[in-house]
């Protein structure tokens, strides 16, 4: 965590599940999303750089999606305890995102996001 992310995050207001996609497990809930990965809180902590295909389960209401989820390759970038003893926070990295992913991702961004970061700050690391 000594870099800085270079894009800036948009919290999500929508419920979000992420799943491991080979074996449909509930990894946890998005909190944050951008281009370039996302923060997940889940039940259990994940392995720094475990990589895997994760699906997105996004809300069916949207707007301009031709479908509800995406499937990514990503890694676990880091993954700490959350403030609640009982979630963890894990950062993906997408490490390929589409053309069709990047259109949904955006569209989503665009229906879904808070105005801006609950604290005033929406610089969390990657």
């Amino acid at each position: 965590m000594t870099h800085a992310r270079k894009e800036s995050r948009k919290k999500l207001m929508a419920f979000t599940p992420v799943f491991e996609a080979q074996q449909k497990r509930l990894l946890g809930y998005i909190v944050d999303l951008t281009l370039k990965g996302a923060m997940v809180t889940g039940e259990k902590a994940l392995d720094v750089n475990l990589q895997f295909s994760i699906q997105i389960a996004f809300p069916e209401d949207t707007p301009d999606l031709t479908t509800t989820h995406i499937l990514i390759p990503a890694r676990v970038a880091w993954c700490r305890q959350d403030e609640s003893p009982k979630y963890f926070d894990i950062g993906f990295e997408f490490t390929e995102v589409s053309p069709e992913n990047t259109r949904i991702i955006e569209a989503v961004l665009e229906r879904y996001q808070f105005s801006g970061a609950v604290d005033g700050s929406d610089s969390i690391f990657l």
